[in-house]
């Protein structure tokens, strides 16, 4: 479930006239509203249930299997063309959320050791890589993981992911923890590990949303099953998501 389009959907219902369009590249699934009661960070599954609830009361509507081509004009308005030809209705403003990655350029100067699918830390990028973890699963790291050449210079939070889309907020926490221990000179707390991940109810990264089945295949796989594949890399096939 992406958060923002989340909170659209929701916000939907309490703006007289509002109505929020949700654009999917695959289909409606089990985990298309986040998990819901089936997880352990409450107010993120109250909204994936809030969403939901607005999609089938008809404050917001949701379109699958759409890929866009381009953006036309309409006047004042917006209207998204897809690849197999259809147009959606004129909207008043688009939210894209397909992809991000961390802007690292004001920081040419300095030395940073960054993996080169990733662009995360060289020593954390085995540990987030979305071809074998998910949320859930990526261990819990500090100020080792985070290092880089340059002294007392860390990224930390979703920039120290770099292209992998399978961050957490708490993991962020306790990365800012361990590594104000370091510059604190408290070296065993900066080491310690003081973090136990949630189950999501949500895991997978982005690698089977351009696969028609992705939805139903996913249905039957809890928080913890196994993560969906995202290849990144050189000749890997591009995706786009969030966990």
């Amino acid at each position: 479930m992406n958060i923002r389009a989340a909170v659209s959907a929701s916000s939907a219902v309490n703006e007289p006239g509002t109505h929020a369009v949700w654009i999917l590249r695959r289909g409606i699934g089990a985990n298309t509203f986040g998990g819901g009661e089936a997880g352990q960070l409450a107010a993120r599954g109250a909204l994936g249930l809030r969403a939901k609830a607005a999609v089938e009361a008809g404050h917001a509507s949701a379109v699958t299997g759409f890929r866009t081509q381009a953006v036309d004009r309409d006047g004042d308005r917006l209207v998204l063309a897809a690849e197999d030809g259809r147009r959606l209705e004129p909207v008043d403003e688009i939210i894209v959320l397909t992809g991000f990655r961390p802007d690292l350029s004001f920081l040419s100067e300095v030395r940073l050791g960054l993996d080169e699918r990733l662009q995360a830390p060289t020593a954390l990028a085995p540990l987030i890589d979305p071809n074998v973890h998910s949320c859930g699963t990526v261990y819990p790291h500090g100020v080792g993981e985070l290092s880089h050449p340059e002294q007392d210079l860390y990224l930390v939070g979703m920039k120290s992911y770099g292209r992998a889309p399978t961050f957490l907020a708490m993991t962020g926490y306790e990365q800012v923890r361990s590594i104000t221990a370091a510059l604190a000179g408290d070296h065993e707390a900066a080491e310690r590990v003081e973090l136990t991940l949630p189950e999501t109810g949500v895991c997978g990264g982005a690698g089977l949303y351009d696969d028609p089945d992705a939805a139903r295949s996913s249905e039957d796989g809890g928080c913890c099953a196994a993560p969906a594949t995202l290849q990144i890399g050189i000749g890997a096939p591009s995706t786009a998501g969030g966990c």
